[in-house]
């Protein structure tokens, strides 16, 4: 079967290759770090991504869609780069814009939920909602480890996320369920 749904395919193979981006990302995040336990939790949102990773490649084998090697190339090299860039600008940075990146990637798989919906496709939702909530429990992590850091509301102010702003509508406190949590995200550019 294939995906006459351009966007959806878009995103993806978008997907697939941003998880490897931020999987490097977060190798050099853990490694930049001095605690145990900074560099446990770090490690395993790293292992988070290279799940979600493979959990799109099989929904991308599935419709035969291609992985794009423009994608490949580009994600790659940006992931290698903020790795490195982590043991250069010190503690807080890597945190807040791994945390403003978590955020924006809730929404990503909930939007493809609502793709695949309009196709009447629903076999995929249960694993979206997955990797949409642990998108977000990435995030909930980032924002708790910011909390009370000086430069939180400067950041805050300049680039739109922190303690009182989020790029989605999900709250883990009071999450939807799988039936409900078509509701998430429709505000998003689709």
């Amino acid at each position: 079967m294939t995906l006459d749904h351009p966007q959806l395919v878009k995103s993806l193979r978008l997907a697939y290759s941003a998880e490897k981006a931020a999987a490097f990302a977060y190798i050099g995040h853990a490694g930049s770090v001095k605690s145990q336990e900074e560099k446990a939790a770090i490690k395993q949102i790293e292992d988070d991504e290279w799940g979600h990773r493979e959990t799109v490649l099989t929904i991308l084998e599935q419709y035969d869609i291609p992985i794009s090697r423009y994608y490949e190339v580009k994600y790659h090299v940006i992931g290698k780069i903020i790795s490195i860039s982590c043991y250069v600008i010190g503690w807080f940075m890597p945190y807040y814009f791994a945390g403003r990146l978590e955020s924006g990637n809730v929404c990503e798989y909930f939007v493809m939920m609502h793709y695949f919906n309009d196709l009447g496709i629903t076999e995929h939702d249960a694993a979206l909602y997955e990797m949409g909530m642990k998108e977000k429990e990435h995030e909930i992590y980032f924002q708790k480890s910011l909390e009370t850091n000086r430069l939180l509301p400067l950041f805050e102010k300049i680039f739109g996320w922190g303690k009182e702003s989020s790029y989605n509508d999900i709250d883990l406190e009071n999450r939807y369920s799988l039936e409900a949590s078509k509701a998430y995200c429709r505000k998003e550019k689709r």
